[in-house]
């Protein structure tokens, strides 16, 4: 694990360059975050709508923390925390989409399988070296049965 020591730049002026550097920080974070844009009720299911105009389909009865809710209260509930949560005022509840999105089986089934098959496809410099290598040897080596 890598350690991080926070540092305090209150004392450093904000200047046009490092104001644009902190913009273009929090443009690459979002760009890389979850980010929905709404969230619906069509029972019994909660229908997340994403930016890029993707969407989730969660059924309510996976979060406990929604049995208490009633049809007007599922209206009330917005995206909150620069579309990662959902928050309900009235009740004080702010839950993760993230979380909730985790809390499905099939959901977490189904991005293992997408992320195993993104990172099969990545090739390394390592890895295309070793191929070049291979090839002027006439290919992969052959595997031998040791017995």
């Amino acid at each position: 694990m890598k350690t991080v020591k926070a540092t305090l730049h209150a004392d450093r002026p904000v200047t046009e360059k490092r104001l644009d550097e902190a913009i273009e920080r929090g443009s690459m974070r979002q760009r890389s975050s979850l980010h929905a844009v709404s969230v619906g009720f069509t029972a019994p299911s909660l229908l997340i709508h994403f930016e890029d105009g993707s969407g989730v389909m969660l059924p309510v009865h996976l979060y406990p923390e929604l049995d208490d809710f009633q049809p007007d209260d599922f209206a009330e509930l917005m995206i909150g925390f620069a579309g990662t949560a959902l928050c309900h005022e009235g009740k004080d509840l702010q839950i993760s989409i993230a979380g909730m999105i985790s809390a499905s089986q099939p959901l977490m089934a189904m991005a293992a399988s997408v992320i195993a098959s993104r990172n099969g496809r990545q090739s390394s410099a390592a890895k295309a070296e070793a191929a070049r290598v291979n090839g002027k040897k006439g290919g992969r080596p052959r595997k031998t049965d040791i017995a």
